[in-house]
């Protein structure tokens, strides 16, 4: 499986983690990523999708009336 997202290419970030007595720990945070199938140029393409893109485009577009 793909690390980044292919619409808006979303990667790992890292940081750290900090106790309340102050000790750093390194953590890294993955994007929540799923495997999709689009349509690209006509073809079905299985492509890795984070949550946020894929509600994205399942979500019904607003129209202003």
């Amino acid at each position: 499986m793909a690390t980044s997202c292919f619409n808006c290419g979303k990667t790992a970030g890292n940081g750290n983690i900090v106790s309340h007595a102050k000790n750093r720990t390194k953590h890294i945070r993955k994007p929540n990523l799923h495997t999709a199938h689009i349509l690209i140029d006509g073809a079905k393409k299985k492509v890795s999708l984070c949550t946020k893109c894929i509600r994205a485009a399942v979500r019904p577009h607003q129209v202003n009336a």
